[in-house]
């Protein structure tokens, strides 16, 4: 998936982290929900603004970011 239409990171919004399609919501955000345990549809229940695809494009970021972590550090 290409998140980078999804995903972007705007210095004045949220301190410069990652938000989803200019909406006040980090991939951190998201990914804490889901790591506590919320399935997609619950955090698209409790936040209406969201899709289904703005969630995969935060999966996709996080692993796109891990991997290139990895990289650097190898």
């Amino acid at each position: 998936m290409d998140y980078h239409d999804i995903i972007a990171i705007e210095p004045g919004m949220r301190g410069g982290k990652p938000c989803i399609r200019g909406l006040r919501i980090t991939v951190y955000d998201v990914l804490g929900y889901l790591a506590a345990g919320m399935t997609p549809e619950q955090i698209i229940e409790d936040f209406d603004y969201l899709t289904l695809e703005d969630i995969r494009a935060c999966l996709a970021y996080a692993a796109d970011r891990e991997r290139h972590q990895l990289a650097v550090s190898a």
